[in-house]
C-alpha cells in the first residue's frame, strides 16, 4: 500500500470521528432545550388566540426538505411597517423544529412583531450538512420570509435575528457575517449559549486541544470544508472556520447583541462566549452580556440572572425595534 494511500485512509478515519463526534457531542443539545421553566417565565408565555395574531405554517424557500418557515403576525395589520424577529431553533446542529419555539414565537407576535422560525437541514450520519451549510440555507431564507410577509400585508423594515444554542450561533452569522446583504437592517440580535468561534484552545470540553487530528476532523465536519492536523498545527485553519465564527465578524457597525452563557456549560465552551464579549467590547458594540455561573447549557440554576437577561431582551426589542 503506498503512502498516499495511507495517508487517504487516515483522513478518512478522522473524518468519520469527527462525524461521530459532532453527532454525539451536541446531541445535549438537542435534549436541552431549555426545557425547565421557572414561575417567571410565564411572562413569556401568551394564550394563542385570533386577537393575538394569525399563524401560517410549513411557507417553502428553497428545494430541500427542511427548508420551510413559519410566520406569526400581530393581528393589528395597520400599521405601515413592522420589524421582524427570526428565532432559530436549538438541536445541536443535528435535530430540532421551528415549532419547539411556538411559546416565543407566539409571545413576540403578542408585542407587536412579526415572528417567524426558519427549520435548516439537518445534520446526520447520511448526509454532509453544516453549520456552513445551514448559515447559508438561513441566508437563503432571510428574503423569502420578509416577502412572504410583505405579501400577507405586513411590509418589512427592521430585523432582529435570534436563536437558542444551535440556533443562536446560525442567528448570530447572519447578524454580523451577512447584515451587510440583508434585504433590511438588522438591528438586533439576541440569543444564548451558541458556540461563537472555532479556536482549538477553547474546544477542551471535549479534548481538541489536546489532539490536533481530533479537532481537524470535527471542526472539518462543522465548517464543510477539509481542515488537516498541519493545518491545526500552523493556525491556518482560522480562515476556514471564520465563515461559521461569528465573533470574527463583528465590527463597529455590528447590531447590538443581548446574550447569555453558563460557566458550567459542557456542550458549548464556555471559552467562546468570552471572545464574542471581547469582540462586542472591543468594537463598542452595544451589548449586554449575562453569566451564569451555576448553569450548564440549560441555564437551570440560575433562575435571577435568567430572569435579568429575558428583560433585557425585552428592553433592547423596545430600544431597536419600537411599534410606532
Amino acid at each position: 500500500m503506498s503512502k498516499g494511500t495511507t495517508k487517504k485512509g487516515s483522513r478518512a478515519v478522522f473524518i468519520g470521528i469527527g462525524i461521530l463526534a459532532f453527532v454525539l457531542a451536541f446531541f445535549a443539545g438537542a435534549v436541552s432545550k431549555f426545557a425547565i421553566k421557572p414561575s417567571w417565565n410565564k411572562e413569556y408565555t401568551v394564550v394563542w388566540s385570533d386577537e393575538i395574531g394569525e399563524m401560517h405554517t410549513d411557507i417553502p424557500y428553497g428545494q430541500g426538505e427542511a427548508n420551510r418557515f413559519d410566520l406569526y403576525m400581530p393581528a393589528d395589520d395597520t400599521r405601515e411597517s413592522y420589524g421582524l424577529v427570526v428565532y432559530l431553533h436549538a438541536g445541536g446542529f443535528t435535530s430540532g423544529d421551528k415549532q419547539d419555539d411556538i411559546a416565543m414565537l407566539q409571545w413576540l407576535c403578542s408585542k407587536g412583531y412579526v415572528a417567524a422560525g426558519i427549520n435548516y437541514t439537518l445534520r446526520t450520519d447520511t448526509n454532509s450538512a453544516s453549520v456552513f451549510s445551514q448559515s447559508n440555507e438561513i441566508k437563503e431564507a432571510i428574503p423569502k420570509v420578509i416577502e412572504a410577509a410583505g405579501e400577507y400585508g405586513y411590509p418589512i423594515d427592521k430585523l432582529t435575528m435570534a436563536g437558542g444554542s444551535a440556533g443562536h450561533t446560525l442567528a448570530m452569522i447572519y447578524a454580523y457575517r451577512d447584515a451587510a446583504e440583508a434585504p433590511v437592517p438588522v438591528v438586533l440580535t439576541f440569543g444564548a449559549v451558541g458556540p461563537a468561534s472555532f479556536y482549538q484552545e477553547d474546544w477542551g470540553i471535549y479534548g481538541l486541544d489536546q489532539s490536533d487530528e481530533a479537532c481537524a476532523a470535527m471542526f472539518s465536519v462543522m465548517a464543510g470544508v477539509e481542515i488537516t492536523p498541519e493545518e491545526i498545527r500552523d493556525g491556518t485553519y482560522l480562515e476556514k472556520v471564520k465563515p461559521i465564527s461569528a465573533s470574527m465578524w463583528v465590527t463597529e457597525q455590528s447590531a447590538p447583541a443581548v446574550v447569555a452563557y453558563g460557566t458550567q456549560d459542557r456542550v458549548q465552551p464556555y471559552l467562546t462566549s468570552l471572545r464574542l464579549r471581547s469582540a462586542l467590547e472591543q468594537n463598542g458594540v452595544d451589548f449586554q452580556y449575562f453569566e451564569l455561573p451555576h448553569s450548564g447549557h440549560g441555564l437551570q440554576n440560575d433562575d435571577a440572572i435568567s430572569k435579568q437577561w429575558m428583560e433585557a431582551v425585552e428592553e433592547y426589542l423596545e430600544k431597536y425595534m419600537p411599534l410606532g
